[in-house]
């Protein structure tokens, strides 16, 4: 669950996290943002917040959008690859 606050006077609402990584994430909220708008979001399970900017509306889900962190880093509390992880995917224990 996260809370999203825009840059119009006034603007949060609730939301969910679709797909996230460590550049932004798909969200979906209780109401419309548009492209270009910026946001803050606060991820209530590692209470931290970020930055962020609408990139995309999803024409068959008005209610999903893209989003860009302003600076790339992880909010969302997921566990990163380990560092020798390679870069096909797989887990490479020789190093």
């Amino acid at each position: 669950m996260i809370a999203v606050e825009g840059d119009v006077k006034n603007l949060t609402c609730e939301g969910v996290t679709v797909v996230v990584n460590l550049h932004g994430a798909l969200i979906s909220t209780t109401i419309a943002l548009s492209v270009g708008m910026r946001i803050s979001i606060h991820v209530y399970l590692t209470d931290k917040r970020a930055k962020a900017r609408v990139v995309s509306v999803d024409p068959d889900n008005p209610l999903s959008f893209g989003v860009e962190l302003e600076k790339p880093q992880n909010i969302w509390g997921v566990p990163l690859p380990p560092d020798n992880w390679d870069e096909t995917g797989v887990f490479d224990d020789t190093h």
